[in-house]
């Protein structure tokens, strides 16, 4: 898989997708949706879609697609592959979320939480297989929160498709084990080839899984902890278990506004105040002995004693 446009800036969502079979836009079609990486606290969370006219069920059936899960990851590769060489009458789709997308959304002013994010990622790709002139006739959808309120919001969004969200829809209905597979796929494709915007030096690739409670993982949050300018956008740091590590480990830092003098504020919290770090030295026990972080040099900033 080709994710070669994703790479080129990892920090804002991308979009995939197969060329349209020329069936597709002439007979009535089925899609499915499924997403992979909902959980982790590393790397993105990838929506997929998979589409076949309804008359072809069969023939995707008999590729053998089954839940993502369910398989080795040489058998989603090998799987992949079926699916994007049977482009005579399937077609798909990928909505990548970066890491940074995600976070970004959920700690906003105007909370965009994960079940909304996801929900608009569907729609978003529904949409794009309607604009490419899939003629769609059934929707099958794995449920993100309760399944009779998305099949009702997807339904109205989309009138005159026949909609069916389950829970398990990826284990129920072959068309929606291929977008599984689809979205398995890409996100551990970016997972292992994930290019850091920041100069970590030599990067400790073995990560694990990317979720919470793995071993590795908690590990490499722990390693990768900047004191001050907390996550690479690998890490999702929206997540509490990201959030835990940074109030704990990281240096406290209080944010000035106009309410209140900063300094003052900051005493009174026994905290730290953000002017600090450009107004005076730092206090021996933040002396850094590592090299100035890219956030100063790339700005041409330096510390100064006096304002």
């Amino acid at each position: 898989m080709d994710l070669s446009d994703f790479e080129v800036d990892n920090s804002v969502s991308c979009r995939l997708s197969s060329s349209t079979p020329d069936v597709c836009k002439t007979e009535d079609c089925c899609l499915g949706i499924d997403e992979a990486g909902r959980g982790p606290v590393l790397g993105p969370m990838v929506y997929g879609i998979c589409f076949c006219p309804v008359s072809r069920k069969e023939d995707l059936k008999n590729l053998k697609v089954a839940d993502s899960k369910t398989l080795t990851e040489a058998e989603r590769e090998n799987l992949f592959l079926k699916i994007d060489e049977a482009k005579d009458f399937v077609g798909w789709a990928l909505q990548i979320l970066s890491p940074n997308t995600i976070s970004t959304s959920m700690l906003q002013r105007a909370k965009y939480n994960l079940n909304a994010l996801s929900h608009d990622a569907a729609i978003g790709l529904v949409q794009y297989a309607l604009d490419c002139g899939v003629q769609l006739k059934e929707v099958f959808v794995d449920t993100v929160g309760p399944a009779e309120k998305y099949q009702e919001k997807l339904s109205q969004r989309f009138p005159g498709v026949e909609v069916t969200v389950r829970p398990k829809a990826d284990s129920l209905f072959p068309i929606v084990s291929a977008a599984s597979i689809c979205a398995k796929v890409a996100r551990d494709h970016a997972v292992k080839s994930w290019k850091f915007a920041e100069d970590l030096g030599a990067v400790d690739t073995d990560y694990g899984s990317g979720y919470p409670n793995d071993p590795k993982t908690k590990s490499w949050l722990l390693k990768f902890l900047d004191p001050v300018f907390g996550y690479p956008q690998f890490v999702r740091f929206s997540w509490s278990t990201a959030q835990t590590l940074i109030d704990s480990k990281a240096v406290a830092v209080h944010w000035d506004d106009d309410e209140e003098d900063g300094e003052k504020a900051a005493a009174r919290q026994n905290n730290t105040s953000v002017l600090s770090y450009f107004s005076r030295s730092k206090p021996s026990e933040l002396a850094r002995t590592r090299d100035t972080h890219r956030f100063f040099t790339e700005r041409k900033l330096q510390s100064i004693n006096t304002l």
